[in-house]
């Protein structure tokens, strides 16, 4: 199952995704690259893991000034089908 998590502060954008196993990674990472290119900021992006069956790619905008993030962020979460974000 694919979480996701958001926070903000000002000018600062943070999505988290979190997913399990090789299809959900692909599925994620690979929908994220594409929505992410069609814009002209980019973030800063990583993954880490937070057990042995999850991992998280987080996705962090700085300095965004025209607040883009937001729009990018909508665009993921729906794409991805979650529906709840914390």
């Amino acid at each position: 199952m694919i979480d996701a998590q958001f926070r903000s502060e000002e000018r600062y954008a943070k999505l988290s995704i979190a997913y399990e196993g090789k299809e959900e990674e692909e599925f994620v990472c690979s929908n994220v690259d594409k929505i992410i290119a069609k814009y002209g900021i980019q973030p800063e992006t990583y993954t880490c893991n937070i057990s042995d069956i999850k991992d998280v790619l987080v996705i962090e905008y700085h300095e965004d000034m025209d607040r883009e993030a937001g729009e990018i962020f909508e665009e993921i979460l729906k794409t991805l089908g979650i529906k709840l974000c914390d």
